[in-house]
């Protein structure tokens, strides 16, 4: 079962804070970042987690 992450992202497009649910991913760099999309304009929303 795939990793998800909900709360707030910040939106570009709309340059507002929004809630959406995205699924946690790792890139390239060891980094753990939350990939969602924008609820209101459908843009990509990209969130940095925090390391645990």
């Amino acid at each position: 079962m795939a990793e998800t992450y909900s709360g707030e992202f910040y939106c570009v497009k709309c340059k507002d804070k929004v809630q959406a649910t995205g699924d946690v991913v790792l890139s390239d760099a060891g980094r753990k970042s939350a990939k969602a999309t924008c609820p209101q304009c459908s843009t990509k929303l990209t969130r940095f987690l925090p390391k645990d």
